[in-house]
């Protein structure tokens, strides 16, 4: 099934960009001060949100087409959980996303870099749904 295969390739790539955000972007640039710290995240972040919600929107749809093609649950599952990565990030991150996007970089400050972390922590959410999703596509696979 030609879209139940691109559905997993699709939630293997968001999971592997979420991930990667989570253990090699986010330390590296936790690394930098407060300014640099916070200029870096809105330029990333920016350019991070287009990839990673297309892609969750794609392998969901391609998720949900090869369940209708099929009926197997699986890709209803996890066509399920990957397109819960909108509300997740809308509800529970998009706050602090807001109140960072809102600190100008010159006010960065010691809270800052808080939230910063706090919003690494968050977003291994994100990681989390999108490999459960992928196994879930996987799974579905057979």
């Amino acid at each position: 099934m030609f879209a139940g295969q691109l559905a997993l390739t699709i939630a293997a790539v968001f999971t592997g960009a979420a991930i990667y955000i989570n253990i090699a972007e986010q330390p590296a640039r936790l690394q930098l001060d407060d300014r640099s710290l916070l200029a870096e995240w809105k330029l990333a972040y920016k350019r991070g949100y287009i990839m990673q919600a297309s892609l969750a929107i794609v392998g969901g749809l391609l998720g949900l087409t090869a369940y209708f093609s099929s009926l197997d649950w699986r890709w209803l599952l996890g066509a399920t959980v990957l397109l819960a990565n909108w509300p997740y990030t809308i509800f529970v991150i998009m706050p602090t996303n807001r109140h960072l996007m809102n600190t100008p970089a010159e006010a960065a400050t010691a809270e800052t870099r808080r939230l910063l972390e706090r919003w690494g922590t968050l977003h291994a959410g994100r990681s989390a749904l999108g490999l459960l999703a992928t196994l879930i596509f996987l799974w579905a696979q057979r």
